[in-house]
Protein backbone atom coordinates (compact mmCIF):
# COMPACT_ATOMS: atom_id res chain seq x y z
CA UNK A 1 0.00 0.00 0.00
CA UNK A 2 1.51 3.11 -1.08
CA UNK A 3 0.65 6.38 0.98
CA UNK A 4 3.43 8.58 0.11
CA UNK A 5 3.78 11.01 -2.67
CA UNK A 6 6.71 13.63 -1.70
CA UNK A 7 5.92 16.62 -3.18
CA UNK A 8 7.28 20.25 -3.80
CA UNK A 9 5.78 23.50 -4.52
CA UNK A 10 6.35 26.25 -7.06
CA UNK A 11 5.52 29.62 -6.79
CA UNK A 12 5.11 31.86 -10.09
CA UNK A 13 5.27 35.64 -9.30
CA UNK A 14 5.60 38.98 -11.39
CA UNK A 15 2.45 40.32 -13.96
CA UNK A 16 3.44 37.69 -16.58
CA UNK A 17 3.14 34.28 -14.57
CA UNK A 18 0.36 33.15 -15.67
CA UNK A 19 0.50 34.25 -19.52
CA UNK A 20 3.94 32.42 -19.18
CA UNK A 21 2.58 29.30 -17.83
CA UNK A 22 -0.37 29.25 -20.14
CA UNK A 23 1.96 28.79 -23.08
CA UNK A 24 4.12 26.01 -21.62
CA UNK A 25 1.62 23.26 -20.58
CA UNK A 26 -0.75 21.00 -21.33
CA UNK A 27 -4.09 22.35 -19.66
CA UNK A 28 -5.93 25.98 -18.80
CA UNK A 29 -3.85 27.55 -16.23
CA UNK A 30 -6.15 29.01 -13.41
CA UNK A 31 -6.00 32.14 -12.82
CA UNK A 32 -8.32 32.51 -9.43
CA UNK A 33 -8.83 30.73 -6.14
CA UNK A 34 -10.88 28.06 -5.54
CA UNK A 35 -9.84 25.88 -8.53
CA UNK A 36 -7.65 22.75 -9.02
CA UNK A 37 -5.86 21.94 -12.46
CA UNK A 38 -4.11 19.18 -13.66
CA UNK A 39 -1.82 19.10 -16.23
CA UNK A 40 2.00 18.67 -17.81
CA UNK A 41 5.03 20.24 -19.44
CA UNK A 42 6.00 18.24 -22.44
CA UNK A 43 8.95 18.61 -24.77
CA UNK A 44 8.69 20.00 -28.16
CA UNK A 45 8.50 16.68 -29.18
CA UNK A 46 5.12 16.08 -27.32
CA UNK A 47 6.91 13.94 -24.69
CA UNK A 48 6.27 13.86 -21.50
CA UNK A 49 8.67 15.54 -19.02
CA UNK A 50 6.67 16.12 -15.57
CA UNK A 51 2.85 16.42 -14.28
CA UNK A 52 2.03 18.83 -11.94
CA UNK A 53 -1.00 20.58 -10.20
CA UNK A 54 -1.68 24.23 -10.54
CA UNK A 55 -3.58 26.20 -8.21
CA UNK A 56 -3.73 30.18 -6.87
CA UNK A 57 -2.98 31.45 -3.54
CA UNK A 58 -2.81 34.24 -2.02
CA UNK A 59 -2.58 35.92 -5.26
CA UNK A 60 0.29 33.76 -6.49
CA UNK A 61 0.09 31.00 -9.49
CA UNK A 62 1.23 27.38 -7.56
CA UNK A 63 3.04 24.75 -8.88
CA UNK A 64 2.30 21.14 -6.97
CA UNK A 65 4.69 19.01 -8.49
CA UNK A 66 6.57 15.23 -7.71
CA UNK A 67 9.79 15.91 -5.58
CA UNK A 68 12.24 13.61 -7.88
CA UNK A 69 10.80 15.86 -11.01
CA UNK A 70 10.93 19.42 -9.45
CA UNK A 71 14.38 20.55 -9.93
CA UNK A 72 13.98 19.83 -13.81
CA UNK A 73 10.78 21.41 -14.18
CA UNK A 74 11.94 24.41 -12.25
CA UNK A 75 15.36 25.08 -14.83
CA UNK A 76 12.96 24.28 -17.82
CA UNK A 77 10.62 26.99 -16.75
CA UNK A 78 14.07 29.18 -15.95
CA UNK A 79 15.20 28.52 -19.38
CA UNK A 80 11.52 29.15 -21.06
CA UNK A 81 11.29 32.75 -18.94
CA UNK A 82 13.86 34.84 -20.85
CA UNK A 83 13.39 38.34 -20.44
CA UNK A 84 9.78 37.58 -19.02
CA UNK A 85 8.55 39.52 -16.06
CA UNK A 86 8.38 35.90 -13.60
CA UNK A 87 9.91 34.53 -10.71
CA UNK A 88 10.17 31.48 -10.00
CA UNK A 89 10.88 30.39 -6.35
CA UNK A 90 9.76 27.14 -4.37
CA UNK A 91 7.59 27.73 -1.02
CA UNK A 92 7.08 25.45 2.45
CA UNK A 93 3.74 24.92 0.99
CA UNK A 94 2.25 21.64 3.18
CA UNK A 95 0.45 19.33 1.07
CA UNK A 96 -2.17 16.94 2.28
CA UNK A 97 -4.89 14.65 0.69
CA UNK A 98 -7.52 12.16 1.48
CA UNK A 99 -10.68 10.10 0.61
CA UNK A 100 -12.91 11.18 3.08
CA UNK A 101 -14.71 14.21 4.01
CA UNK A 102 -13.54 17.00 2.42
CA UNK A 103 -11.83 19.82 4.96
CA UNK A 104 -12.89 23.42 4.38
CA UNK A 105 -10.06 24.83 2.09
CA UNK A 106 -9.42 21.46 0.27
CA UNK A 107 -10.10 21.19 -3.51
CA UNK A 108 -11.32 18.16 -5.21
CA UNK A 109 -8.53 16.50 -6.74
CA UNK A 110 -9.47 16.57 -10.74
CA UNK A 111 -8.56 13.91 -12.21
CA UNK A 112 -11.26 11.00 -10.71
CA UNK A 113 -13.70 11.38 -8.32
CA UNK A 114 -12.06 8.68 -6.29
CA UNK A 115 -8.87 10.44 -5.03
CA UNK A 116 -11.10 12.42 -2.93
CA UNK A 117 -9.29 16.12 -2.36
CA UNK A 118 -5.94 18.02 -2.36
CA UNK A 119 -5.41 20.66 0.51
CA UNK A 120 -2.65 23.24 0.73
CA UNK A 121 -1.17 24.44 4.15
CA UNK A 122 -1.20 23.98 7.46
CA UNK A 123 -3.46 21.98 9.53
CA UNK A 124 -4.73 19.69 7.06
CA UNK A 125 -3.85 15.79 7.65
CA UNK A 126 -3.15 13.33 4.88
CA UNK A 127 -5.11 9.72 5.77
CA UNK A 128 -4.11 6.37 4.87
CA UNK A 129 -6.32 5.68 1.84
CA UNK A 130 -4.34 3.19 -0.42
CA UNK A 131 -3.56 4.88 -2.95
CA UNK A 132 -2.55 2.38 -5.89
CA UNK A 133 -5.65 0.51 -5.27
CA UNK A 134 -7.64 3.48 -6.46
CA UNK A 135 -4.81 4.13 -8.99
CA UNK A 136 -4.79 0.75 -10.57
CA UNK A 137 -8.78 0.36 -10.53
CA UNK A 138 -9.03 3.87 -12.11
CA UNK A 139 -6.05 3.26 -14.27
CA UNK A 140 -4.61 6.57 -12.85
CA UNK A 141 -0.37 6.77 -13.82
CA UNK A 142 1.84 7.77 -11.25
CA UNK A 143 5.15 10.23 -12.49
CA UNK A 144 8.36 8.23 -12.35
CA UNK A 145 6.23 4.46 -12.16
CA UNK A 146 3.97 4.62 -15.56
CA UNK A 147 4.91 8.21 -16.57
CA UNK A 148 8.59 8.43 -17.99
CA UNK A 149 10.03 11.46 -18.72
CA UNK A 150 11.48 11.55 -22.23
CA UNK A 151 9.13 8.88 -23.12
CA UNK A 152 5.42 8.86 -22.34
CA UNK A 153 2.85 10.46 -24.73
CA UNK A 154 -0.17 11.97 -22.85
CA UNK A 155 -2.85 10.76 -24.70
CA UNK A 156 -1.68 7.61 -24.32
CA UNK A 157 -1.26 7.79 -20.58
CA UNK A 158 -5.09 8.79 -20.51
CA UNK A 159 -4.68 12.63 -19.61
CA UNK A 160 -7.45 13.49 -21.47
CA UNK A 161 -9.70 11.13 -19.54
CA UNK A 162 -7.91 12.80 -16.40
CA UNK A 163 -8.47 15.91 -17.59
CA UNK A 164 -5.22 17.09 -17.77
CA UNK A 165 -4.77 18.07 -21.69
CA UNK A 166 -7.43 20.57 -22.73
CA UNK A 167 -7.21 21.19 -27.19
CA UNK A 168 -8.88 24.53 -27.32
CA UNK A 169 -6.86 26.50 -25.03
CA UNK A 170 -4.39 27.36 -27.54
CA UNK A 171 -0.56 26.81 -28.22
CA UNK A 172 1.84 25.60 -25.55
CA UNK A 173 5.21 23.31 -26.23
CA UNK A 174 3.99 19.59 -27.30
CA UNK A 175 0.33 20.75 -28.47
CA UNK A 176 1.26 19.74 -32.45
CA UNK A 177 1.82 15.94 -31.90
CA UNK A 178 -1.44 15.69 -29.17
CA UNK A 179 -3.49 17.51 -31.49
CA UNK A 180 -1.88 15.09 -34.09
CA UNK A 181 -2.60 12.15 -32.20
CA UNK A 182 -6.44 13.06 -30.98
CA UNK A 183 -7.55 13.86 -34.55
CA UNK A 184 -5.56 12.35 -37.05
CA UNK A 185 -4.57 8.67 -35.18
CA UNK A 186 -6.39 5.77 -33.34
CA UNK A 187 -3.78 4.72 -30.23
CA UNK A 188 -2.37 1.70 -31.06
CA UNK A 189 -0.60 1.39 -27.68
CA UNK A 190 -1.43 2.79 -24.09
CA UNK A 191 -2.23 2.30 -20.60
CA UNK A 192 -4.57 0.29 -19.44
CA UNK A 193 -5.71 -2.07 -16.44
CA UNK A 194 -4.95 -5.47 -16.69
CA UNK A 195 -6.25 -8.79 -14.51
CA UNK A 196 -3.22 -10.56 -13.22
CA UNK A 197 -2.31 -13.85 -11.53
CA UNK A 198 0.78 -13.86 -9.73
CA UNK A 199 2.89 -11.11 -9.43
CA UNK A 200 6.21 -9.42 -11.47
CA UNK A 201 7.88 -6.29 -10.63
CA UNK A 202 7.14 -3.15 -12.29
CA UNK A 203 9.10 -2.44 -15.23
CA UNK A 204 9.05 -6.35 -16.19
CA UNK A 205 7.73 -7.17 -19.76
CA UNK A 206 5.41 -8.64 -20.80
CA UNK A 207 4.59 -10.77 -24.22
CA UNK A 208 1.73 -12.56 -26.13
CA UNK A 209 2.86 -15.87 -27.58
CA UNK A 210 6.49 -14.90 -27.68
CA UNK A 211 6.02 -11.72 -29.09
CA UNK A 212 6.64 -8.24 -27.17
CA UNK A 213 2.69 -7.14 -26.03
CA UNK A 214 4.10 -4.40 -23.44
CA UNK A 215 5.10 -3.62 -19.87
CA UNK A 216 3.44 -3.88 -16.46
CA UNK A 217 3.47 -1.41 -13.63
CA UNK A 218 1.32 -0.90 -10.46
CA UNK A 219 0.10 -3.99 -8.80
CA UNK A 220 -2.82 -4.18 -6.64
CA UNK A 221 -3.99 -7.00 -5.70
CA UNK A 222 -5.10 -9.24 -8.83
CA UNK A 223 -5.21 -6.25 -10.65
CA UNK A 224 -2.44 -3.87 -12.26
CA UNK A 225 -1.78 -1.20 -14.32
CA UNK A 226 0.01 -2.04 -18.13
CA UNK A 227 1.43 -0.66 -21.26
CA UNK A 228 -0.14 -2.50 -23.92
CA UNK A 229 -0.30 -2.60 -27.85
CA UNK A 230 -3.47 -3.08 -28.38
CA UNK A 231 -3.49 -5.52 -31.37
CA UNK A 232 -1.20 -8.05 -29.19
CA UNK A 233 -4.02 -8.08 -26.01
CA UNK A 234 -5.93 -10.44 -27.46
CA UNK A 235 -5.60 -13.29 -25.40
CA UNK A 236 -3.67 -14.62 -22.13
CA UNK A 237 -0.26 -12.91 -21.90
CA UNK A 238 3.30 -13.67 -19.44
CA UNK A 239 4.83 -11.31 -17.36
CA UNK A 240 7.96 -13.70 -15.85
CA UNK A 241 6.18 -16.07 -14.53
CA UNK A 242 2.29 -14.25 -13.99
CA UNK A 243 -0.21 -14.76 -16.17
CA UNK A 244 -1.93 -10.98 -17.87
CA UNK A 245 -5.22 -10.63 -18.84
CA UNK A 246 -7.37 -8.23 -20.62
CA UNK A 247 -10.44 -8.19 -17.83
Amino acid sequence: MNTTDPRRILALGGPEAHDFLQGLVSNDVPSAPGVLRYGALLTPQGKYLCDFFMFVQDDTLMVDAPADLFDDLKQRLTMYRLRRKVTLDEVPLPVARGTGATPDGALPDPRHPALGWRAYGEGFASDATDWDAIRVAHCIPAAGVELVPNETYLLEAGFERLNGVDFRKGCYVGQEINARMKHKTELKKGLTTVKIEGSAAVGTPIARDGKPAGTLFTQSGDRAIAYLRFDRATGPMEAEAARVTMP
